[in-house]
């Protein structure tokens, strides 16, 4: 993730549409994207999701019905976003924002691809991948070694 500059595109306006589940973002340089928050949410740039390097990452599952249900400026140059299932840790720079949405489609196949080859499921109550992962189970919420 690239630094702010003088070529970053800026949000004009940022509107939650909590009935479609998607947030709407303009930016100066003319683009608009829609962006589902299940989307944002599994993409979402803090550790949890992301980890501290590359290989790292977490697959998100069980994000399907997850929302937004606030948004937070950081400064000039971000929002927090705070979802439903409790994740409010993620910073999303406005390139990082103007990245989801430029590479929407391709990033939205690559999470479908990754979960079908995991064999995780989207449904909300999902298990974990972490603990799949790891050789634990998982039954009504709760994991064993």
């Amino acid at each position: 993730m690239s630094g702010l500059d003088k070529t970053t595109p800026i949000p004009t306006e940022i509107k939650l549409h909590q009935k479609s589940r998607r947030l709407e973002i303009a930016f100066d340089n003319g683009s608009r994207f829609e962006l589902p928050d299940e989307f944002l949410r599994v993409y979402s740039p803090s550790a949890e999701v992301r980890g501290h390097g590359p290989g790292q990452e977490t697959l998100q599952v069980g994000k399907k019905d997850v929302t937004i249900e606030g948004i937070e400026p950081v400064g000039n140059y971000a929002v927090a976003l705070q979802f439903s299932d409790g994740h409010s840790s993620g910073i999303y720079s406005w390139d990082y924002l103007y990245n989801l949405g430029v590479n929407h489609e391709a990033l939205w196949q690559n999470y479908l691809q990754r979960m079908e080859e995991a064999g995780a499921s989207r449904a909300t109550g999902a298990t974990p991948l972490e603990y799949m992962d790891k050789g634990k189970s998982c039954g009504s919420g709760k994991c064993s070694h």
